[in-house]
């Protein structure tokens, strides 16, 4: 928020760049266009509603509806896509101002210097009204024809339209069910450690020890309830690696008895020594 400048909308797609990378996401591509600042917006509207009402009828429904309600969306039908109406429509890039034009030359400059690599799509819109100047995709072909799996722009006249001042912005949005439908399976999460105390003194202990083990990087569970069979066999469900048991003559030494749950080994560790052997 509050930026205009051109840097910062080429250091936020390669953020997306950097978020999609870190999923591991397969042959995802960036689309990028201008719309242009307010004022070439409504040129271009005009010369685009100028050049569809005589053609209008040659589309399909959702793009007659669109030319009513929003005549900018009609380039992005997906049905008409190759339509030579569509195809020979004017583009949101013939009409930018001389300084609409340096900017988004600025920005696709600043995303070569950062080796970010993108395709001008010059169909490429956005139809809600605060949108200006930059906007752009992240598309793939590996999920059918409806493959943009994050998308964003410049929204500077978003704030004034909610009746705030007038205020420049630009961020992105990824969805989130497409992107898991592309992602790697996770890595498997940490077996966790379990922690059974028997008594009321010792299940009071057991919830700081269980903080002060997380806080070190290692996942606990907690167990409450039950007689100790029925804790280890939850333990056993949970594919947990250890059990801590604790009760009154462990608080009285200061210890726990440490149980490993593959071998079946248990031996008593100091409470201070915890963390480190569960590291180990």
């Amino acid at each position: 928020m509050g930026s205009l400048l051109p840097q910062t909308d080429a250091e936020l797609i390669a953020y997306a760049v950097t978020t999609l990378r870190a999923l591991r996401l397969p042959n995802v591509k960036v689309k990028i266009n201008s719309l242009g600042a307010k004022e070439s917006k409504l040129a271009y509207r005009e010369r685009l509603l100028r050049y569809l009402e005589p053609v209008i009828g040659g589309l399909c429904p959702d793009c007659q509806q669109r030319f009513r309600d929003n005549p900018l969306r009609v380039l992005d039908c997906k049905a008409d896509r190759e339509n030579r109406i569509l195809v020979d429509a004017p583009k949101p890039l013939d009409d930018l101002s001389e300084a609409d034009r340096k900017h988004f030359e600025s920005v696709l400059g600043y995303l070569d210097a950062m080796h970010v690599e993108y395709a001008v799509d010059r169909t490429l819109v956005r139809g809600l009204d605060y949108y200006t100047h930059t906007a752009f995709e992240f598309v793939t072909t590996h999920i059918g024809a409806q493959g943009t799996v994050l998308g964003g722009g410049r929204y500077d006249g978003l704030i004034a339209e909610l009746g705030g001042p007038p205020t420049a912005g630009i961020g992105w949005a990824g969805g989130i069910e497409r992107l898991v439908m592309l992602a790697d399976e996770p890595k498997p999460l940490p077996r966790p450690v379990v922690i059974a105390p028997l008594g009321a003194a010792a299940e009071a202990k057991a919830l700081g020890i269980a903080r002060a083990l997380r806080r070190q990087g290692i996942a606990v569970e907690q167990e409450y309830r039950g007689n100790m069979k029925r804790r280890m066999q939850r333990a056993n469900k949970l594919n947990a690696r250890s059990a801590i048991i604790l009760g009154d003559d462990e608080l009285a030494k200061g210890v726990v008895q440490l149980k490993d749950l593959d071998s079946g080994a248990q031996r008593e560790v100091s409470m201070d020594g915890l963390a480190e052997a569960l590291k180990a």
